[in-house]
């Protein structure tokens, strides 16, 4: 009787060495594959408060991309009369120049050729208008907003800073006026255009200061015409402020708004 052969394994044996590198590849592998199929996440950073008000934390997410397609069309919801548009104009004031023409809430960026911007604003309630003239001393993007001791005494439940971004009160942007504590700026609540509602800073809504911020360099003048029309007129017609009342505008003067 014949003695069998002991069956050979069907598969060759791996060396130890090919086994590790097998191991390390599939290790690799694993490490950079999802578990699961990846899926777009609304990150909605508009609506987080810590994305509002952490400061330098959530910086690195850029506010624009914030916006909601609300917020974008925020002029959508002003009068006609204060949403922006190019308007005649007549004034010696040089092109590039701010007017802001307090009793009528409206800013204009002269172009020159009797032509202007228009732009709806809200400004200073009562006892906190101003007129004068300033140049524009410093611009910044979704600037943080450090209410000034005045406003903290008659506010004092106010907030001693607040982070920029688009729950800022000051918007997405703000030129600020000389040495003065007053601000060109943006706004998040857009039904305070047109009105008289500030402590002396003009606000536009956010679309519209993206906008005049794009256009203004360091330097540009200012000229604030005093809230009483009969001296806005005044000042335009004698030259002092270097502005004049719009010739031929969309029947501004009679709009309920002002």
């Amino acid at each position: 009787m014949t003695q069998s052969k002991p069956r050979r394994p069907l598969g060759r044996r791996r060396s130890p060495a090919i086994t590790v590198a097998i191991l390390a590849v599939g290790t690799l592998v694993a490490g950079t594959m999802p578990l699961a199929p990846a899926r777009a996440q609304a990150l909605g950073y508009a609506n987080e408060p810590s994305a509002q008000w952490s400061g330098g934390l959530n910086r690195a997410a850029e506010p624009q991309d914030q916006f909601t397609g609300e917020q974008r069309r925020d002029t959508d919801v002003l009068s006609p009369a204060l949403r922006r548009q190019i308007v005649d104009y007549d004034t010696t004031a040089a092109p590039g120049t701010i007017i802001i023409d307090t009793p009528h809430t409206v800013l204009y960026y002269v172009l020159g050729g009797h032509r202007a911007i228009r732009y709806g604003v809200g400004v200073g309630r009562d006892g906190f208008t101003w007129s004068g003239i300033e140049t524009v001393s410093r611009k910044a993007e979704w600037p943080d907003w450090i209410p000034p001791s005045e406003m903290i005494a008659r506010q004092p439940y106010l907030p001693r800073f607040v982070a920029g971004g688009p729950g800022n009160p000051l918007g997405a942007r703000a030129m600020y006026l000389g040495a003065s504590k007053y601000r060109i700026h943006g706004t998040n609540d857009t039904t305070t255009i047109g009105k008289f509602v500030s402590s002396g800073c003009i606000r536009l809504t956010n679309t519209d200061v993206e906008d005049l911020f794009n256009r203004v360099t360091i330097g540009t003048k200012v000229i604030v015409l005093p809230k009483t029309a009969s001296h806005a007129r005044a000042v335009g017609a004698s030259g002092a402020g270097q502005a004049s009342r719009p010739v031929a505008t969309a029947n501004l003067a009679g709009s309920a708004l002002y």
